[in-house]
């Protein structure tokens, strides 16, 4: 029997929607999750060719067909949870692409179990 794959980052169906029109103005769309020190819990969502991935920036998976990367440091400290990108009224982070649309993303987490963290730690494929 093999175990489903745990992703460490989903989104709520309100995101994929935005996410797709975001998608259908801009073209290929990314996100990236800096945990910055104003609004650390908004992602901000780039074209795909408008933000330089760092060499320590971390790919969590993908959302809506948008890969979603995270800062090393704010990995270290997130680790144990699992980020699901949302969306609520309001306005986006002054550079991200959800400004103007009167919505923003907004990153929720739950902290995963032992047995998820278990899982998450073992080599994949085997």
């Amino acid at each position: 029997m093999t175990e489903a794959f745990l992703d460490r980052v989903t989104a709520t169906p309100a995101a994929l929607d935005l996410i797709q029109s975001l998608t259908a103005r801009h073209g290929p769309v990314l996100f990236h999750q800096s945990g910055g020190c104003c609004d650390g819990s908004s992602p901000m969502c780039y074209p795909q060719g408008d933000f330089i991935i760092g060499d320590r920036d971390i790919l969590l998976g993908e959302i809506g067909g948008a890969p979603v990367y995270i800062s090393a440091s704010q990995f270290a400290a997130w680790r144990h949870t699992q980020l699901i990108i949302d969306v609520v009224p309001g306005r986006g982070g002054m550079f991200s692409l959800d400004n103007g649309t009167e919505r923003r993303f907004l990153t929720r987490s739950r902290a995963f179990s032992g047995e998820e963290m278990c899982r998450l730690d073992m080599p994949r494929g085997g």
